[in-house]
């Protein structure tokens, strides 16, 4: 989980490590609780993805409000849909090794 403010010389050398690293989109509100507690389960990982965060309550956010209101935390994995209300810490470990194995 990337999240990272370094000096511009950096920004090149970081972006490419980003891009080589698959998208974990969390789809969050504020407050979302069980949203607290997916970010928690998620730092053993932090290393492996790109974390995105998108908070449906922002108006430009809309649609994904219409679609996931009662369902945060939701989850995609580099754009599809993985899994929903709470980490599955299993099938994470197995999507993020399927995502290296095609890397490569």
């Amino acid at each position: 989980m990337f999240l990272l403010r370094q000096p511009a010389a950096l920004q090149p050398a970081i972006s490419r490590l980003l891009s080589t690293l698959p998208t974990l989109t969390l789809f969050t509100k504020d407050p979302c609780p069980l949203c607290d507690e997916a970010k928690e389960e998620l730092e053993p990982f932090k290393h492996r993805f790109a974390l995105q965060q998108v908070d449906i309550s922002l108006p430009e956010n809309r649609v994904w409000f219409d679609r996931y209101r009662w369902d945060i935390p939701v989850f995609h994995l580099n754009g599809q849909f993985v899994m929903k209300h709470r980490v599955d810490v299993v099938l994470l470990d197995k999507l993020l090794k399927d995502c290296k194995t095609q890397k490569t």
